[in-house]
């Protein structure tokens, strides 16, 4: 049978980079046994699910290039199949009616803390040979319960945590339907797995408390469960687990910020599975390398300076054309429209950035009439000892053909005719021309820049 993994997130908020991780590594698993990926939409939570929460896991979905070969599949329009289910299973005898009100259960609940006993429903409704039940209450819709196995263990090799076995009597019978008959999210989830033919499970290690639940509702159904891969929780810079009480943002906020996709791609497969030492790779190698023997077992801890540095490498190694036309899509934003010029813009100034945005901010300097130096970097090198050179050096690229050779030229010549050395003169006409002493060569800097700007840029300080 071949791989059929799935992500199954629940829309009650925005998508973060703890999240996606639990849909990237199924994604990869299926795309590299030649398996299929399924997304699927657990909507349950009627009063919490919004729209606005799925669009933005579709959006970071798409964006991240994790596509899905079937679906999405939502909840709340299978209602009907989970209903029909369950009467099979009631009429199998594996579930009943239980008529405990919340206040008799919070009742018992209160004496077994008291007692120092581990809170959990005590089989009141369950039928039993030879059991009374309580007389049935009027009035009272009954809550339906599995009736759990008694005796024995549930057991199963996590490909992550290894052997895991939870004794039965540990676990109570699961409420799998409300007073209004709407099942219950451990029921739905082992149907929609049953009917999808999900044959790996790889989610969030919160979940391995329900899995031992679904392992007996699987059975009860005559099935066996899949394979199960419980990843550890990914931590914020704090240590936290991540989350929108924790200042997690939106997946799609990264791609706002100008992150690639397939740097975000790097680094959250490196949150929690390994190849060796590897730390940047592409695309098609992870998906050559990925398989779940390399999870790993701790927690993985988030660190924005880190991605930085995976995104800044992806960035490097992009043609300056790719580039360009992302960074066209940023300076759009911003009323610009980008010439030809910007390719080779983003060539010489890649080295410097980690984010698309942050190229699109020295690109910008090439396309507006005025760059605005701090005070501090003005007083300190657009001195009036420089202004004699800036003169000549005006002077000179006046006439001068409007390439690299012709501008170094002229730069020299500058240079030899006031006895000044490069820093000398390159410093002020960085912040003149770019609002920063810092800038790649020269020569290169004013090749791509405008002449007609050239020329009102560098005579500014003869204003100030």
């Amino acid at each position: 049978m071949s791989t059929r993994t799935r992500f199954a997130p629940s829309p009650t908020g925005f998508i973060h980079l703890g999240n996606i991780r639990s849909a990237l590594y199924p994604w990869a698993f299926a795309r590299s046994t030649g398996g299929k990926f399924i997304l699927r939409v657990e909507d349950t939570d009627v009063e919490r699910s919004t729209q606005a929460s799925v669009d933005v896991i579709l959006e970071g979905m798409e964006w991240l290039g994790l596509d899905y070969d079937e679906g999405p599949f939502y909840q709340m329009q299978r209602m009907d199949r989970y209903k029909a289910v369950l009467a099979d299973l009631q009429a199998a005898g594996h579930v009943y009616p239980c008529y405990m009100s919340i206040a008799e259960l919070d009742a018992l609940r209160e004496r077994q803390t008291l007692a120092k006993e581990k809170p959990r429903y005590d089989g009141t409704w369950r039928p039993e040979p030879g059991k009374v039940l309580p007389p049935v209450p009027e009035g009272v819709k009954p809550v339906l319960r599995f009736l759990n196995p008694q005796g024995g263990v549930v057991a199963w090799d996590d490909k992550v945590k290894g052997r895991i076995e939870i004794a039965n009597e540990e676990l109570d019978d699961l409420v799998i339907a409300r007073p209004d008959g709407t099942p219950t999210y451990n029921f739905c989830v082992v149907v929609d797995d049953i009917d999808m033919d999900i044959t790996h499970v790889i989610r969030g290690d919160d979940h391995v408390n329900n899995t031992p639940r679904q392992i007996n509702i699987f059975r009860a159904l005559g099935k066996e469960p899949p394979v199960y891969a419980h990843l550890p929780t990914v931590l914020n810079e704090q240590g936290e687990k991540m989350s929108k009480r924790n200042g997690a943002k939106p997946v799609t906020a990264y791609r706002d910020e100008g992150f690639l996709p397939d740097a975000m791609v790097n680094y959250l497969a490196r949150l929690g599975w390994s190849h060796g030492d590897d730390e940047i790779f592409s695309r098609a190698q992870f998906l050559e390398w990925f398989n779940l023997d390399h999870l790993g077992r701790s927690a993985a801890q988030y660190d924005e300076a880190k991605l930085r540095w995976v995104n800044a490498q992806h960035l490097k190694a992009m043609a300056d054309e790719s580039l360009a036309a992302l960074v066209a899509v940023q300076l759009l934003k911003r009323d610009i429209s980008a010439d030809d010029r910007l390719a080779r813009i983003c060539g010489l100034f890649k080295d410097r950035c980690d984010t698309i945005v942050a190229l699109a901010d020295w690109a910008e300097k090439f396309y507006v009439e005025e760059v605005q130096a701090s005070e501090a970097e003005y007083a300190q090198h657009v001195v009036p000892a420089v202004f004699p050179a800036l003169a000549t050096l005006g002077e000179k690229l006046a006439s001068a053909e409007w390439n690299k050779p012709a501008i170094a030229a002229a730069i020299k010549e500058t240079l030899a005719a006031h006895g000044m050395k490069m820093p000398q003169l390159a410093m002020p006409v960085r912040v003149l021309l770019m609002g920063t002493a810092h800038t790649p060569s020269l020569d290169a800097v004013i090749e791509l820049t405008d002449r007609k700007i050239f020329s009102a840029r560098l005579a500014k300080h003869q204003k100030c």
